[in-house]
């Protein structure tokens, strides 16, 4: 039995089986994504979703779908699925399914009469190409596939809608044929490993609808554009390839080019496989930079994002280079002492007070895990001069230091920590102020950089800052401190003072260096792990506070008032532990591993071998958010290396 499988009951029940979605991505920055029976339920899922710089920054749906149909005896039996108005589902190949084996790629089975099929999909890893494996397992009787690709050449955030513009003509290529749907798309370029009877009927299909969508609020009706079909006969035992792709492939190579795709894979035969192949899919090499994506299907690259998910991502899986080359990477758009928050080039966004701060924790792994702080300042000391002086000196967003030594930021509309969600223009959580993560963070920064520098022996530097250090743990506590409470403020402004019960406070226990005793710490994961800890991570928000909410969903207003308020993020759940574990030791080891090994059936729930990127406060603590998320699959990898090194 598979690690990881799904059996008939499963598949058929749509309740069950739309809900469990897969992802692949490449190192080109494509990916394929639907869910496991083959019916895709948002406009972000394709077989080939790739990028096109010369349209635009974006990826684009190309391949959306390829229905097969099996004929025997002038029987036709349609394995596709899609919905369409009125719950209607046409066809429903997945009454065929039997089995869905997630091998070293997914396997799907189905049944057909005497006639058994599997169908194995894989995402080419170094080249926009896409291949589909059909083997007629069992037969009876002569059997004929028939293929009919579902094409929409548009943005992956967008809709196709029937038009007269769509370019009806095809050219044959080996085995297949190249279209060209629109002018300045990448022509796709679709082969098999055999020679194909193609047939050419170009027709739309018309209101094609993706659940996902509708419940999120969004346009949810897409025309799909569908040239026409293939037809191939097919023996007991044989195998046939599809390729769809952005290049030309030698059709006698395709079945060369698949099986070595297969030996390059790490089969997910185990929970930490799944977890190294899930956080392999974040890392994009983009001619000499290299970037992490934040999550799919529909995040691009994050400042913050990259730098909380890179030591787990790359630290933890023996990649300490790519490390380094991914802050090198957004280093090239450093803009004063901000870091990019989302997008690049001309869409950049530089509106987050933490990425900088998040630069530091990041580069402070680094050194660790490479044994380099003494190469440390050679290497990065102008870059942390320039972030540290420009947050002391003032920058955007009046983010800059106080005579108390702590960071203060914040204006009306923007919310420039990592709880960012806007609605209707209003910062859900502003935290303008003095947020407390911010100022922990602003803490370990300056006392790693002093730790670096006094290694490289800059003394100027080091007994400039060291009197700025110096100063801000009595800030800190005065700031956030109640011995009342016995627990950390979330944000203070003046007289303002914000005592919900959240998880940012947890860093102050959980950095290398922490602006409070270890009394306070102590207390403070106590208030953490009683309020907020969760099977899945911890919640933004203590249920005891009346502005909690315990689900997510609904239209995207709802959803952003939902998305720190009680939301489970995973992520958070690496610094917890990292902080209870420097508390308690070997003694907590146990009860960290228990909550560790809870995440091995979060794999199975949402995005198949991949980590969702929230889930509700509430128990059951259903998944949301995308399927697969960055900092999710590099903290629990963390989690891992953490639980390992405190065994020891």
């Amino acid at each position: 039995m598979s690690y990881i499988s799904f059996e008939k009951n499963q598949l058929i029940n749509l309740e069950n089986s739309l809900n469990l979605e897969l992802v692949r991505s490449n190192r080109k920055g494509s990916y394929a994504s639907t869910t496991i029976i083959g019916c895709n339920t948002r406009k972000y899922h394709g077989l080939l979703v790739a990028p096109q710089p010369q349209i635009n920054n974006d990826l684009h749906v190309l391949l959306s779908t390829l229905d097969v149909t099996l004929i025997q005896r002038d029987s036709e039996f349609n394995l596709g699925i899609h919905k369409y108005p009125g719950d209607n589902y046409n066809p429903k190949g997945h009454k065929y399914i039997r089995d869905f084996i997630m091998g070293v790629i997914p396997k799907l089975v189905y049944r057909v009469g005497g006639a058994v099929l599997s169908v194995e999909k894989l995402l080419s890893s170094k080249s926009q190409k896409v291949m589909i494996k059909y083997t007629l397992e069992d037969a009876h009787s002569p059997t004929t596939l028939k293929f009919s690709p579902f094409l929409a050449f548009r943005s992956r955030h967008s809709l196709s809608k029937a038009n007269t513009y769509v370019n009806k003509k095809f050219e044959k290529v080996g085995n297949g044929i190249k279209v060209q749907l629109y002018e300045n798309y990448s022509p796709l370029f679709m082969q098999f490993s055999k020679t194909p009877e193609y047939t050419h009927v170009p027709d739309w299909y018309y209101k094609i609808e993706y659940i996902k969508e509708q419940e999120r609020g969004y346009d949810y009706q897409e025309d799909l554009f569908v040239p026409g079909y293939f037809e191939l006969p097919i023996r007991k035992g044989e195998s046939i390839i599809f390729s769809a792709g952005l290049e030309e492939v030698n059709a006698g190579s395709i079945g060369r080019l698949f099986n070595n795709e297969i030996k390059r894979r790490i089969p997910k035969k185990n929970f930490e496989n799944c977890l190294i192949n899930a956080a392999e899919q974040f890392i994009v090499h983009n001619h000499n930079d290299v970037e992490v994506i934040a999550g799919f299907p529909w995040f691009g690259r994050w400042g913050r994002d990259t730098f909380i998910a890179l030591p787990g991502l790359t630290l933890e899986t023996g990649q300490s280079d790519t490390c380094k080359a991914a802050m090198k990477t957004l280093l090239k758009d450093l803009k004063g002492p901000l870091f990019p928050n989302i997008g690049s080039g001309d869409d950049t966004a530089y509106n987050s007070v933490d990425a900088p701060l998040w630069f530091f924790w990041c580069l402070q792994k680094y050194a660790e895990a490479t044994k380099s702080k003494k190469q440390i300042w050679k290497e990065f000391g102008s870059k942390i001069k320039m972030i540290l002086n420009g947050f002391k000196a003032g920058t955007d967003f009046n983010i800059k230091m106080q005579d108390n030594g702590l960071i203060y930021a914040g204006m009306e509309g923007k919310a420039l920590t990592w709880m960012d969600a806007i609605s209707n223009g209003v910062a859900v959580t502003p935290r303008i102020g003095f947020p407390v993560e911010i100022n922990a963070l602003w803490y370990n920064a300056i006392m790693f950089s002093i730790e670096v520098a006094a290694l490289a022996k800059d003394e100027a530097f080091v007994n400039d800052w060291k009197e700025i250090a110096n100063i801000i743990p009595a800030s800190f506590t005065k700031t956030f401190w109640s011995d009342a409470r016995c627990y950390l403020a979330d944000c203070v402004n003046g007289d303002i003072e914000d005592w919900s019960i959240r998880p940012n406070q947890i860093f102050a226990a959980s950095l290398e260096y922490s602006p409070i005793d270890e009394e306070k710490r102590e207390m403070v994961i106590e208030k953490v792990e009683n309020e907020l800890l969760t099977t899945r991570g911890l919640r933004t928000l203590s249920p005891r506070n009346p502005a909690y909410k315990g689900m997510y969903g609904g239209d995207q207003p709802t959803r952003d008032k939902q998305y720190h308020q009680g939301t489970v993020w995973p992520w958070l759940f690496g610094h917890f532990v990292e902080a209870y574990l420097k508390i308690h030791g070997k003694s907590g080891w146990k009860k960290m591993e228990w909550y560790y090994e809870q995440f091995e059936n979060a794999i199975r729930e949402h995005g198949i071998g991949s980590i969702s990127e929230i889930y509700d406060g509430d128990p059951p603590h259903r998944p949301g958010g995308a399927i697969s998320q960055a900092w999710s699959v590099a903290e629990i990898l963390r989690v891992k290396g953490l639980l390992k090194k405190y065994k020891k």
